[in-house]
């Protein structure tokens, strides 16, 4: 076997790639964490002693081959078990393009774990086993990368050789795949026949598949558009740290200090300061030590304004021709990734951006059950893995962007007061793409806020 090694790229050539954040799921046993390490190991992405040590554990095992999934399921007891418990991150490149890939695992108990891997993606690997078809999970993956609204959708049917590379077998599961996700509003799927053990269309054609005519997992990875380009969107500037110097040499300088998280600021823009509502205009930015006329997202700089405003931490600065609403009343749709249940009357952090404020759990109007997408009404409380709507009354107003706008400034996570846990991971307006209106409860007197 020849030892693969990792690509010689120049840093020329690594600059001028883009780059692709994407992750994988499926369900258990339908041999993702094979498909990812056979999409390293024949890309030429794994170092010679991580193979080495991937090989000695499968000879151990009375294994011939090299078990390609060892090369991700890193964890002691998914080595034991087989299986994948949590989110691995790998990073690779070839000459076209830079990778972040996020393998998530197929339990139905850490589908929690796919919202984490999957909430930066920008493309999403369904994995389906040939024999199997569209089972539960693999519609839970979809609705869940339909919730993230992630823009690409890869269906990958692996165990093609064990059902004779039968055509008929992969057009019937990709037909029913590719409904049930356009009905959540997924904006792309591609569906691609492959055997992840024996390397059939994952990074080099194969030979078996002669009715197949469309690109392999990793010409697909490379090729697909992606867009970074943050400029066009709303642009938002949550406010991290105001800088005060005090010195001699500057005895008055005032700057706040952030991340774009998205769009383009001028110096003379005329801007607004959220959730005051105070405008002024834009008076120097400061980027690297030096000031500059113009800063774009996901750029660290400072911001000089015109009047001296009271701001702080948690603060947004935001075009005053556009800004988000302010509200105290978040509508949104959450994934519970906690072991204790999100109930109605439950006091929590929000935290959104840079900014931290009490609230409480209004209401929650319903479930979702993945399985058929239907609505269970009035559950009064989400456990671990559950997705439902809420409704979160905050002590403090937020300027929050609807999700469907911006998955930075529209996201945002439950926190317990009493010990910093995450709770869940929310999703600010509607659900899916495709959805209706959502719900809204009625108004409940007794707030103390």
């Amino acid at each position: 076997m020849t030892t693969p090694i990792l690509p010689a790229l120049s840093a020329e050539q690594l600059s001028a790639t883009t780059l692709l954040r994407f992750a994988t799921a499926g369900s258990v046993d339908d041999g993702k964490s094979t498909l990812v390490g056979r999409l390293l190991h024949d890309s030429k992405s794994v170092l010679t002693d991580q193979l080495e040590a991937v090989e000695q554990v499968s000879l151990s095992r009375g294994q011939e081959a090299p078990d390609l999934a060892l090369l991700t399921d890193g964890l002691r007891a998914e080595r034991e078990q087989g299986i994948t418990i949590d989110v691995a991150y790998r990073y690779f490149a070839t000459a076209r393009r830079r990778f972040i890939l996020a393998d998530t695992p197929g339990h139905v108990q850490y589908t929690r774990n796919m919202v984490t891997g999957a909430s930066t993606a920008e493309l999403a690997v369904v994995l389906v086993d040939a024999r199997n078809g569209v089972v539960e999970q693999t519609r839970r993956h979809a609705a869940v990368a339909a919730l993230l609204r992630v823009p690409h959708v890869v269906l990958a049917v692996n165990k093609m050789d064990l059902v004779d590379y039968a055509e008929p077998v992969f057009a019937a599961i990709a037909e029913e795949f590719t409904a049930y996700a356009a009905s959540l509003g997924v904006p792309e799927i591609t569906a691609i026949p492959i055997s992840a053990l024996a390397g059939d269309n994952v990074v080099e054609p194969s030979a078996h598949m002669d009715w197949y005519g469309g690109p392999t997992v990793l010409e697909h990875l490379e090729t697909v558009p992606v867009s970074h380009d943050l400029t066009a969107c709303h642009a938002r500037f949550p406010v991290q740290y105001v800088i005060r110097p005090q010195t001699a040499e500057h005895p008055d300088y005032r700057g706040y200090a952030g991340q774009i998280a998205a769009g383009v600021f001028r110096v003379g823009e005329a801007v607004s300061v959220l959730p005051s509502g105070r405008t002024t205009t834009i008076t120097g930015i400061d980027a690297l030590g030096e000031s500059v006329d113009i800063a774009w997202a996901p750029q660290s700089v400072t911001l000089r304004l015109a009047d001296d405003i009271d701001i702080s931490r948690g603060d947004l600065i935001a075009p005053a021709a556009d800004v988000p609403p302010v509200t105290q009343d978040v509508e949104a749709t959450v994934c519970h990734v906690a072991d204790q249940p999100l109930s109605v009357g439950q006091r929590v952090l929000l935290k959104h951006t840079t900014r931290t404020v009490k609230a409480i759990v209004k209401d929650i109007p319903s479930r979702l059950t993945l399985d058929d997408l239907s609505q269970h009404p009035a559950p009064g409380q989400l456990v671990a893995n559950d997705i439902g709507r809420v409704v979160v009354r905050t002590a403090e107003p937020l300027a929050l962007d609807t999700y469907a706008d911006s998955r930075r400034t529209g996201s945002f996570l439950l926190i317990d007061p009493a010990d910093g846990t995450t709770l869940s991971a929310g999703m600010a307006g509607t659900a899916f793409a495709a959805a209706a209106e959502p719900v809204v409860a009625d108004d409940d007197a007794e707030w103390d806020f």
